[in-house]
């Protein structure tokens, strides 16, 4: 592969590179957005409801070796958007 001599933004959003004797137009490189406080807070709820889903069943089970473990992990994810931790900070099975 050539290397590329120049880098020229054109005015029809393309990027032209200038290698030795010749050039090629390309489109100008995508970068993603970056996520919004809403949707970081969207995407962390999301993640919590999943996990409550997933342990929906535990309470239900009065033998299960780690039912008080999993009864406060519920009660850390159904009080996790009102702390001062969310989303940064996500509740973990345990602590």
């Amino acid at each position: 592969m050539s290397t590329i001599l120049s880098e020229t933004a054109l005015d029809n959003g393309l990027i032209r590179y200038q290698y030795e004797g010749w050039y090629e137009d390309k489109s100008a490189p995508t970068v993603a957005p970056e996520p919004t406080a809403e949707e970081i807070a969207a995407e962390a709820r999301e993640w919590r409801d999943s996990e409550l889903q997933a342990t929906d069943h535990i309470p239900a089970i009065t033998d299960h070796p780690q039912r008080a473990a999993y009864l406060t992990y519920r009660t850390a994810l159904r009080d996790w958007p009102s702390t001062s931790d969310f989303p940064a900070t996500k509740p973990t099975l345990g602590s």
